[in-house]
């Protein structure tokens, strides 16, 4: 698991599907190391064929491929991990069981807590979030930010920042000790190259 760099998340309202392979290979180019395919409103057929197609992209560069929310998708496409956000445990064993020896994220919201409990269960990186106010997820945003530094003293597994974050406002979470950035709109509305030059980690 890479410890420091862009997670970069599609999303099918800022990405027409014939700009998927360009949009996300822009977003590499630019220097994201993570890739994560999160189509929430496509059927299956459709989100495995466009994973497939990411997939070819993320193998060509080396960097990770993430699933959101569907540990089958991202065994069918070979997918190095998948991200979830579920609350029940027994999804986090039903991932494992899925996936094995590979990645396995968990949103963690403003919560400490459940963020323990599920570095106890194994899994590999936690994300907090939303961070600051986002049009792109329904979600409240954190109650502090202070909750990165709590977490570094806390936890030993990576931990992501998501919701809200653009040019303007990373550098508060840098300099708190964030060192994965998870972003959708930043990168993907507009040209993914451009917006991330922009971003120095």
């Amino acid at each position: 698991m890479i410890r420091k760099g862009i997670y970069a998340i599609t999303d099918e309202f800022l990405i027409k599907d014939s700009e998927l392979e360009q949009k996300v290979e822009r977003a590499i180019i630019g220097g994201a190391s993570i890739i994560q395919l999160r189509d929430k409103y496509l059927d299956y057929s459709k989100k495995l064929e466009r994973a497939r197609r990411i997939r070819k992209i993320t193998k060509k560069y080396g960097v990770l491929f993430i699933i959101n929310d569907d540990p089958i998708l991202a065994k069918e496409v070979r997918a190095d991990g998948v991200h979830l956000g579920k609350d029940e445990e027994y999804y986090l064993k039903f991932a494992r069981e899925m996936l094995r020896d590979k990645i396995i994220g968990v949103s963690c919201y403003g919560d400490i807590e459940r963020a323990l409990f599920f570095q106890k269960l194994g899994v590999n990186y936690v994300a907090f979030g939303s961070v600051f106010p986002t049009k792109t997820k329904d979600s409240e945003t954190i109650k502090t930010i202070e909750i990165f530094r709590w977490a570094r003293s806390l936890l030993n597994i990576p931990i992501i920042a998501i919701g809200g974050i653009n040019k303007d406002n990373y550098k508060i979470l840098v300099d708190m000790g964030v060192n994965i950035i998870a972003m959708v709109s930043a990168i993907f509305d507009g040209d993914p190259y451009e917006n991330l030059r922009n971003f120095k980690l």
